[in-house]
């Protein structure tokens, strides 16, 4: 146990799919997911493990925003051994090019004001994200690819022109977690791959509806648990 989980040791998966939503965890668990138990409820922040396709897979609703996120996956790595993770979560689309409702799979991520020092993008696991662009090549999924900028303000005061940098940089997707999750990967040693949906976009000012939210992941949710079924089957042989 954790401060934060009460799993016992073994109640995670090596492989765990980070929603934010726990409810939307709750809700992959149901649709996709065979002898599932709930291992989680401290803060109402759930986790489930369960089996997909026979291979033990977990999921753990993380929070909104950079440190609630922080605090999952660091309890996950380096308490219970997870050693691959697979964000499944929410972005916006900064240009007209990124139509809603489209999986994202990002290669690489910077906080926004990174981005305004150095421009250090930190990396997912590259086997990870080339295995994801094959799964969804086998399910016949289309998808976006590329550079992600993250950022801990939602409600800006500028928000006409606060990603002016970033669009420049050929940036089209924005989160609020990824560059943390790649961040941590690099500094704790494990596998990570950020899988979004499209759900607003900034330039259009084009907006999913609440209560499409569940549905709405469907593709993402089936891409990520094809993602961890391939690669724990990989890894397994």
């Amino acid at each position: 146990m954790t401060p934060h989980l009460e799993a016992s040791p073994g109640d995670y998966a090596p492989t765990v799919l980070l929603p934010g939503d726990p409810l939307r965890a709750e809700w992959i668990a149901k649709n996709f997911l065979t002898a599932v138990r709930c291992v989680n409820r401290v803060r109402g922040c759930y986790g489930y493990t369960g089996t997909f396709r026979g291979l033990p897979v977990s999921l753990q609703a993380t929070g909104m925003g950079r440190p609630s996120f922080t605090i999952y996956v660091h309890e996950l790595a380096a308490f219970y051994g997870v050693r691959t993770f697979i964000r499944i979560g929410s972005c916006g689309g900064l240009t007209a090019a990124m139509p809603l409702r489209r999986v994202f799979v990002c290669d690489r991520a910077v906080m926004d004001t990174d981005l305004e020092a150095s421009a250090d993008f930190a990396h997912g696991d590259h086997g990870l994200y080339e295995r994801a662009l094959q799964c969804a090549r086998k399910i016949d999924l289309p998808i976006l690819t590329g550079p992600m900028v993250s950022s801990d303000v939602f409600y800006h005061p500028t928000p006409e022109t606060r990603f002016n940098l970033p669009i420049s940089k050929g940036i089209t997707a924005v989160d609020m977690e990824t560059a943390n999750l790649y961040t941590l990967a690099g500094r704790l040693g494990f596998r990570a791959v950020s899988i979004c949906t499209l759900v607003d976009n900034l330039e259009t000012g084009e907006e999913t509806a609440l209560s499409e939210r569940h549905e709405l992941f469907r593709d993402m949710a089936r891409l990520a648990l094809e993602l961890g079924y391939d690669d724990e089957r990989a890894t397994q042989s």
